[in-house]
């Protein structure tokens, strides 16, 4: 099926196409058209005019417009969650979870909009002031610019859409590449409402070209990105005075006490490390055990890594499907062999048959190999021996990353050293790192980005506060 562009609400057919082949079978999947930078600012000028109507229209209407959504999403479940896993080799049980948090998203973006407000202000509150009625109060952005990445490609787009939307903006879409299908249907359920706010949701499709017509614009207000480092930085570099907010690369860890639940440990970090084959930016990377337990341990997470099942993402059984691509299937094997090299033993046989990568567990790793130091973006993970937490906690936090770490531990007093010591964006206790909640603020620190997604929190950073004083 072709994807097509949306200016506005006018749905658009491309001239030329290019193909999307499924990451497991090699097949033609979708269709997305090649759009150019003049597309994009076809698309700018379109949004800039429907922020316009936006603005104008209840916040009745644009809770509707989203919960419409939700409603037509759930009612096409299987289809979407289908394109996912055809398009991005998703297995289909977590296509379907990721459907159901795309709605909760929605609702929840929905629900927080009605109860978002401004306050008064004491304005006699010091010598110098006087009364007042003074407040402050939101108002939309105006134009919101939202790049979205593969490895969520229908819920990391909802937390952009929605937050923008529902305040009462208008928004220019640059789904990923290997994700336009998904991102179409998605977006027509927006356009098609009988609630929408005329032409303001735009779509357009491509890569560098056409992003840095979006992001060097002078016409939005907000740059939402979500993706790699490298392509962050350019972001934050050429934007130019708009606000911008970036969700960027992880080295997820985890620091494992002797005091924790070794049984639960293992089977958290297990799926941590492994689900969505390791291409999650909160994706467990490296897992530091206290020496008193680490050979047990290990030998727990080697196990509970075997029940694992690899294969077609079609069948409800599968808890990993491939990689997105031969380059990623590459590159993960070319860190395995290097840590071999360097002298990392392999907990269960690499192997890798083509963009299939079964999970690796790695012992006997130290903190200078890359596989430790670099985000993999990959089903590996590596074992690190540590005398005790104050000999995890520097190694932990000596990565140019942080955007999750966890602990677990039953010690209540080092539960509270991990919460005020470790430098993340967010902290979980007796959990994998890769936990995330749709309605938790969720960023990090460090080169994981700047900002705040999460419904309310978005919206926070997708509105404008304006102080008014009436004397």
């Amino acid at each position: 099926m072709q994807a097509k562009i949306f200016f506005g609400s006018s749905a658009v057919n491309g001239e030329i196409f290019n193909e999307r082949r499924s990451p497991y079978s090699g097949e033609v999947v979708s269709m997305a058209p090649v759009c150019s930078a003049e597309d994009a600012k076809k698309a700018l000028i379109i949004a800039q005019e429907a922020a316009k109507a936006a603005k104008a229209s209840t916040l009745a209407q644009r809770c509707a417009w989203i919960l419409d959504v939700a409603q037509k999403l759930r009612e096409n479940k299987e289809e979407i969650a289908k394109t996912l896993t055809d398009e991005v080799g998703k297995p289909i049980t977590f296509a379907r979870v990721e459907v159901e948090r795309c709605i909760e998203t929605l609702t929840l973006s929905a629900e927080t909009m009605r109860t978002m407000h401004g306050e008064t202000i004491n304005t006699d509150a010091m010598a110098s002031g006087k009364k007042t009625t003074a407040f402050f109060k939101r108002e939309p952005v105006g134009v919101v610019v939202a790049i979205t990445p593969f490895n969520f490609p229908l819920n990391l787009v909802a937390h952009k859409l929605a937050p923008a939307l529902v305040a009462g903006n208008s928004v220019v879409l640059k789904p990923t590449p290997e994700a336009p299908l998904t991102a179409y249907k998605f977006a027509k359920l927006f356009v098609e409402s009988d609630y929408a706010v005329e032409n303001a949701l735009s779509v357009v499709y491509g890569d560098a070209e056409v992003g840095s017509a979006l992001v060097t614009s002078d016409i939005p207000r907000v740059i939402s990105f979500t993706g790699s480092v490298p392509v962050g930085n350019i972001i934050a570099k050429s934007a130019g005075i708009k606000k911008v907010g970036l969700e960027l690369g992880g080295n997820a860890a985890t620091y494992i006490d002797k005091s924790a639940d070794i049984s639960l440990a293992a089977s958290r970090c297990a799926i941590g490390a492994f689900v969505n084959s390791g291409q999650v930016c909160i994706s467990l990377q490296r897992i530091y055990v206290n020496a008193e337990i680490y050979d047990e341990f290990a030998q727990k997470m080697a196990e509970e890594t075997q029940k694992l099942v690899v294969g077609s993402p079609y069948d409800d059984t599968t808890f990993m499907g491939p990689l997105i691509d031969d380059d990623a299937a590459t590159r993960a094997m070319g860190w395995v062999e290097s840590a071999i090299e360097q002298g990392a033993i392999p907990l269960l046989p690499p192997h890798r048959e083509g963009r299939m990568f079964h999970p690796c567990v790695m012992a006997n790793v130290t903190d200078d190999m890359a596989i430790v130091c670099e985000e993999v973006f990959a089903p590996i993970v590596s074992l690190v021996k540590v005398d005790s937490f104050d000999d995890a906690l520097p190694r932990m936090n000596n990565s140019p990353y942080g955007l999750q770490f966890s602990v677990f531990t039953n010690d209540l007093k080092l539960t509270q050293r991990a919460i005020d010591e470790l430098d993340a964006g967010g902290i979980v206790i007796n959990d994998m790192p890769t936990l995330r909640f749709d309605i938790q603020p969720y960023g990090g620190v460090k080169l994981s980005g700047v900002g705040r997604e999460g419904p309310k929190f978005a919206i926070e950073e997708m509105t404008e506060i304006k102080s008014i004083v009436i004397c």
